[in-house]
């Protein structure tokens, strides 16, 4: 086990798959105490088999009174990693105001809120680290089909820069990270959902320069990064791991 995040204390949410489960690995990893948090509480209970000392707990972030629930639970940490979210398929004219209004909600007012009930007890501490979940798919770059994602991952970077702006000078970093395709189980459901699987793929792999998708392991590496004391004089920025697919 490494020591890079030892005697820290880290909540990430959408904790039981992909990126957000690969984090909560690699963190322990690095000798973090770890909440892991989720709505599939099937899928926790597979993570905490698989990954000794983690604590898990079902956590929807769309109900405040469960983020706040879990702000009295989880009092001691030091690291916020904010990663739920959702991809909408499509333009402004597939997108009504229902899916406008999800999409905010999970992508964008889910961190707002988590922020709002971790923050205080950092601040009482007088540090802190906030990771939220943004996308190359923002104000990084246009891409097709992502209409309200688009949005609501430019949010999250606006949302993260004014945090930053805000609290610097009380002892809380925040940053942005803006991957771009990652295989992931959600991604692959996306795949699936499109009737042929793998010419769906092979759409995906085409448009990234490098050939390949991300992993979710590189991912979270970032995470582990910005998390730890080697970011320390870094706050306010948004990281693009895109495989120099915004390049």
């Amino acid at each position: 086990m490494g020591e890079r995040l030892k005697g820290k204390t880290a909540i990430v949410t959408s904790a039981a798959q992909g990126i957000g489960r690969s984090t909560v690995i690699a963190m322990r990893r690095e000798g973090a105490k770890v909440y892991a948090t989720d709505i599939r509480e099937d899928l926790l209970a597979d993570l905490a088999k698989d990954v000794p000392g983690v604590e898990t707990f079902a956590l929807d972030v769309l109900k405040p009174e469960a983020i706040q629930a879990a702000a009295e639970r989880a009092k001691d940490v030091d690291v916020l990693f904010n990663c739920s979210g959702f991809v909408h398929h499509g333009t402004i004219l597939d997108c009504d105001e229902k899916s406008w209004d999800f999409s905010f909600d999970l992508n964008t007012k889910a961190h707002y809120r988590m922020i709002k009930a971790f923050l205080p007890s950092m601040l009482a501490k007088g540090k802190g680290t906030i990771v939220n979940m943004s996308s190359v798919a923002s104000s990084v770059k246009g891409v097709p089909n992502r209409f309200v994602y688009g949005a609501t991952k430019a949010a999250v970077i606006g949302l993260t820069k004014a945090l930053a702006a805000d609290f610097v000078g009380k002892g809380i970093r925040c940053n942005a990270i803006c991957p771009g395709t990652v295989d992931t189980p959600s991604l692959n459901d996306r795949m699936r959902q499109q009737g042929d699987y793998e010419k769906a793929r092979q759409a995906f792999i085409s448009r990234q320069p490098m050939g390949r998708l991300a992993q979710a392991e590189e991912i979270a590496a970032l995470v582990v990064y910005l998390a730890s004391e080697e970011s320390a004089f870094i706050t306010g920025q948004a990281f693009v791991i895109d495989g120099g697919w915004s390049g």
